[in-house]
């Protein structure tokens, strides 16, 4: 046997490195990301990344067996930077030999290649963040390097177990999901290995996939060849779209189903690929994204690589078969599965795999085509044909990592569907295929939106809708309304008060929850008192305990117990609260009783290891913490159970532990928040406290708990030290969201109501919790104690604006909050955009950029408004300069907006140089807006008309006497939709390029089509102009950190008074197209063509 090595290194990669993180909150309650929420607070925001290479030293950890080398980085999400087949010198995933992040993650940065595993959502918050890391031997000979990250949003927590064992090439991905909160939580785990792409390239899906779902399930199309409309491309000549080449834009694919348990990839120049391999019934995610093999496509390669070229992503779902598709995680349950990534070489297009092998099986004119690899070596393996059931062939073959077995055999097939073939070791299948015959695989349905409130018909449903807003974490539908109208109609239906309830404690609303949870077990206790369905008893335990309230909790989580489904956590907390009581051994034989439930509970194991200490069975508590260990090697409360346990003995490794723990621990407070809450959850608040004194820094949460846990212990004195330690600190990027953060902060501004700061965090938290009216109180009340912190003001002003549409009060608060700090970039950009909501003019926004222009530069999104607003006022010269000294960076999803300036400019500078004779001059400008500069970081999309431009290109050469190629752009400019909508992504085509297609109509003498163009536009403005705006259920992407909320209902009136004025504009009626773009104007001053098109009617 040979061995597998794994070490750790310090190693040099190149990188472009990312600023500091916006230390503003980032609440974000309706952003849309990856098709679901794409909140990130508690995290804080990066939007600073430096375009200057340099060299940097990151820590890295390798696993090394005699076939594959593999690299990961914990500095990284503990990510797989590099899988490295040595046998045939071949990265196996997509190795970027940069550290090149672009705007694409959750929080800002992420970067390409490797593997990436995202959870609990996508992408993974902690995506560009380090993670706990640790190196373990095992018994086996194997390696494995375990990966610890707690999600700050909702405290679910992951495992990552990667494992290289000798003599089998393959990695193994073990993933330990574990929620260690008392309430429901969701998750996905998609892992995201990159693969290198080229015109020889295909993805691999099994032979069963016939349908593939876009995010959400909201489009679909057939497989491999597509036939339709897909990412609004045309497929319908039949078109292979397992083959990168042959997709032009960016496309996300997901199967519908499989009933094989792989997907890969396969580079037929280099005869080698990658493959999944998983589980199906746990693993049915399979799915291909590209950026494209375009123009936009090609740009996003280079803003993520200097040298290494596209790539693709084949993703792979746990628990999940598309973006968004979420599962629950109940209270304190672990989810374990294993997931497995290989090379292989010669193979091809996999008919069948195992992690053990993989077959092709190709019925041929030759004869049977057969191709084996295998990921160890199996000397005299024996590889089998039948057909209809009977053996015709077989023969023991060699093969491995380095032998592949391949073969025509001269069969004649008549029915390849009777072709079975098996290759079998020592009794056992390594792998088989027989093909299925499909017959005329059904097209898979795209998936519906709910039905309002009101329309849905049952309570049932309206109690499912809600659940699945929910679980999906939707981000701009609440489930409130489901609930409360199915409460309208049965104010004591069970589920949903249970429901509703949980919702409410979700949101730090005990007491409020506390009575929906008694009004379910009114109902629920209504024939007798022993019912079927206990769940309501243990939430009204929850919310009992959280609001101290013990002794009620306690009789409550006991009648819990009663049914079995409750028992594990009703028992965890029964034994917390004897516990507080020091009933010590109570609190052991109930915390037994729940791990008979679930042995693997982390918190009820850590919780016994802390009892067994306090009855002094220090021998029994040393051997159950080396067990917990063995379940959760980060199990953070065992191990500072046996840190005071050895302290108190005066063990001699008392700092050798210490010293193992802290490295473990990465002195990030979050882990000593967490793990002293874990204490003071049974009422031990002097560890608690112990806990926090080990943390490095000066955090203000950490005072704060500290604070709170002394004033606990009756240590007033000491008490009030930390908290006037806590006001003293560091403010910056302390974002409280724990239900936990509120109850401590909840008695420090009751114990010290002068306390500004703790009111600060207070109102942050509760904004997060939806509590606005809450959140502006505690913030007033603070800024009535210090109006100096620039942060406090910038939230309250939000709030005044967004909540209460007080907007003199907004403008007052944000502009002193920018006096206040005036190197605050991202103020300074709510401020603008608040100017800009306010009616202010172009001239007088430009005024405010003449001093702050160095604060522009700093983020493309400023600098992007600051271009914007020099076009508003007509300076388009100075506007196209700005563009071309500038290097841009775009958000994922938020392309468009700084391409659509550059051509913007260009288009009219090419009207005023027509305008002037300059027609050679024009046709200079426009035929440089029709491709994107390198520095703009955007490319081209594929078909994208731009009839505006062909159309002004015809104008200037047909005044140029060339009639040809006048006509030639005319015919360009008629091309596109003519079906006008609302807008709102980089990929929908603009309104006016419909009154360019009719334009350009006209010049070709088809007065009929261009009319029809012009009264469709009309049409649609007038009938939808009174409609009532409804985010679309399905949006996938709209990634932009928008703080100011918008009035759509007025944007549509807006846009519909553009789109009548366009058709008006086609038709030569230049007074009533006038009209209508003023009342558009009056609406939204800022709406760029509505101004440019007026001056147009003004100057005819």
């Amino acid at each position: 046997m040979n061995h597998v090595k794994i070490w750790e290194e310090e190693i040099v990669i190149p990188a472009y490195e990312v600023g500091a993180p916006d230390k503003n909150p980032m609440f974000l309650e309706n952003r849309v990301y990856q098709g679901s929420s794409g909140k990130i607070y508690p995290y804080p925001a990066t939007q600073e990344i430096s375009r200057i290479k340099t060299d940097k030293t990151w820590h890295a950890v390798y696993l090394e067996n005699q076939y594959i080398k593999v690299m990961v980085l914990p500095e990284l999400g503990g990510r797989i930077q590099r899988a490295y087949d040595k046998t045939n010198d071949y990265d196996f995933v997509y190795y970027n030999h940069v550290i090149k992040p672009a705007l694409v993650g959750l929080l800002g940065p992420w970067i390409s290649g490797g593997i990436e595993f995202n959870w609990p959502q996508h992408h993974r918050p902690t995506t560009y963040m380090p993670v706990d890391h640790e190196i373990r031997t095992n018994p086996d000979g194997s390696m494995s390097l375990l990966i610890n990250d707690v999600d700050q949003i909702n405290g679910t927590k992951a495992i990552t177990i990667f494992t290289l064992y000798p003599d089998k090439a393959y990695i193994e991905i073990t993933g330990q999901l574990y929620n260690r909160t008392p309430i429901p939580q969701t998750f996905l785990w998609w892992a995201n290995p990159a693969v290198a792409v080229n015109d020889f390239t295909q993805s691999v899906f099994p032979p069963d996939v016939h349908s593939v779902y876009d995010h959400g399930k909201r489009a679909v199309s057939r497989f491999p060849i597509a036939t339709g409309e897909y990412y609004k491309h045309d497929y319908s000549e039949g078109v292979d779209i397992s083959r990168y080449k042959n997709i032009p834009v960016p496309t996300s694919y997901m199967a519908e189903k499989s009933d094989y348990d792989f997907v890969g990839g396969y580079d037929y120049a280099k005869k080698a690929g990658l493959l999944h391999v998983a589980d199906h019934h746990v693993s049915p995610g399979k799915k291909q994204w590209t950026w494209g093999n375009g123009d936009f496509g090609r740009a996003w390669d280079r803003n993520l690589t200097d040298s290494d070229g596209p790539y693709i992503e084949l993703m792979t779902g746990m628990y999940c078969d598309n973006q968004p598709d979420f599962t629950w995680l109940k209270p304190y349950e672990e989810k374990v599965f294993k997931q497995y990534f290989m090379p292989y070489k010669t193979v091809g297009y996999v008919k069948n795999a195992s992690i053990h092998a993989m077959l092709n099986m190709e019925v041929k004119k030759e004869g049977l085509y057969l191709c084996a690899y295998a990921t160890q070596l199996y000397e005299g393996a024996k590889l089998t044909v039948q057909y209809a059931g009977a053996e015709i062939y077989s023969e023991n073959i060699k093969i491995s990592p380095v032998t592949v077995y391949e073969r025509m055999l001269p069969l004649e097939i008549a029915d390849e569907f009777q072709v079975k073939v098996s290759i079998h070791y020592e009794g056992k299948e390594l792998v088989s295929y027989q093909p299925v015959d499909q017959g005329i695989p059904k097209l898979a349905e795209p998936a519906k939106a709910p039905e309002e409130p009101e329309k849905v018909m049952t309570t049932e449903e309206l109690y499912l809708i809600g659940q699945h807003i929910e679980q999906y974490r939707h981000a701009t539908w609440l489930p409130d309304p489901y609930y409360l109208e199915g409460l309208k109609r049965d104010p004591g239906d069970i589920r949903i008060n249970d429901a509703y309830g949980l919702l409410l404690f979700r949101r730090g609303l005990f007491s409020e929850a506390e009575k929906y949870f008694r009004k379910s077990i009114e109902r629920l206790t209504q024939m007798h008192p022993n019912p079927y369905f206990g769940e309501p008893f243990y939430h009204l335990g929850l919310a009992l305990f959280y609001q101290e309230k013990f002794e009620d909790a306690y009789d409550t989580f006991y009648k819990a117990t009663w049914t079995s489904e409750e028992q594990e956590m009703s028992f965890y907390y029964l034994a917390a609260i004897a516990a507080r009581r020091r009933d010590f051994e109570s609190a052991l034989e109930l915390i037994d009783k729940g791990l008979v439930k679930n042995s693997h509970n982390i918190k009820a194991r850590g919780l016994k290891a802390l009892i067994l200490a306090k009855l002094c069975r220090t021998k029994d508590a040393f051997e159950w913490i080396e067990e917990n260990l063995q379940i959760d090697r980060f199990d953070y409360v065992s191990m500072f159970v046996r840190l005071f346990l050895k302290k108190s003995d005066g063990s001699t490794d008392i700092e050798a532990e210490t010293d193992m723990l802290l490295n473990l621990m990465r002195n990030f407070h979050e882990t000593f928040l967490q793990t002293a809450r874990d204490f003071a959850e049974a009422g031990a608040y002097e560890e608690a406290a112990a806990v926090l004194d080990y943390f490095k820094g000066d955090k203000p949460l950490i005072h704060y708990y500290k604070s709170f846990y002394l004033t606990k212990l009756g240590k007033d004195s000491d008490a009030e030290m930390e908290n006037t330690a806590a006001k003293a600190a560091d403010p910056a990027y302390t974002f409280p969201n724990k239900l936990e953060d509120l109850q401590v902060l909840e008695c420090m501004t009751t114990i010290y109501p002068n306390d500004a700061k703790a009111l600060y965090y207070l109102g942050n938290l509760y904004y997060d919790k939806l509590q606005f009216d809450r959140s502006i109180a505690l913030w007033e009340a603070s800024a009535q104690l210090d109006d100096t912190y620039p942060t406090l003001l910038r939230n309250l002003a939000i709030a005044y604006y967004n909540k209460q549409q007080n907007k003199k009060a907004a403008q007052r608060l944000l502009e002193k909050a920018f006096l206040l700090d005036d190197t605050d970039a991202r103020i300074f950009l709510e401020l603008d955009q608040l100017y800009k909501k306010l009616h202010y003019t172009p001239a007088q926004r430009l005024e405010n950029y003449k001093n702050y222009l160095h604060l522009a530069e700093s983020r493309d999104d400023l600098y992007t408004e600051y271009i914007t607003v020099l076009n508003l006022s007509g300076q388009y010269q100075k506007a196209y300069d700005e563009i071309m000294r500038h290097t841009f960076q775009t958000w994922e999803g938020a392309e468009g907006k700084i391409t659509t300036q550059f051509k913007t400019a260009l288009s009219e500078l090419a009207k005023a140089a027509i305008h002037a004779g300059e027609f050679k001059k024009a046709v200079s400008f426009l035929k440089e807006a029709l491709s994107y500069p390198l520095n703009l970081g955007e490319g081209r999309l594929e078909g994208t008309k731009d009839n505006h431009l062909y159309y002004l290109l015809g104008l200037a050469s047909e005044l140029l006497g060339e009639e040809t190629t006048a006509r030639k752009f005319y015919e360009k400019a008629t091309l596109g939709a003519m079906e006008p909508a609302g807008m709102m992504y980089y990929y929908d085509q603009p309104a006016d390029m419909i009154l360019y297609q009719g334009l350009a109509k006209q010049k070709l003498g088809e007065n009929n089509a261009a009319n029809a163009r012009f009264y469709k536009m009309i049409d649609y403005g007038e009938q939808h102009i009174r409609d009532v705006f409804k985010m679309d259920y399905f949006a996938v992407s709209m990634p932009d950190f928008a703080i100011f909320k918008e009035d759509m209902d007025a944007k549509n009136r807006a846009h519909c008074c553009y789109l009548i004025g366009l058709g008006k504009l086609g038709l030569g009626d230049h007074k009533g197209a006038s009209e209508n773009f003023r009342k558009a104007l009056a609406i939204e001053p800022d709406h760029q063509n509505a101004a440019i098109y007026l001056k147009m009617t003004e100057s005819n």
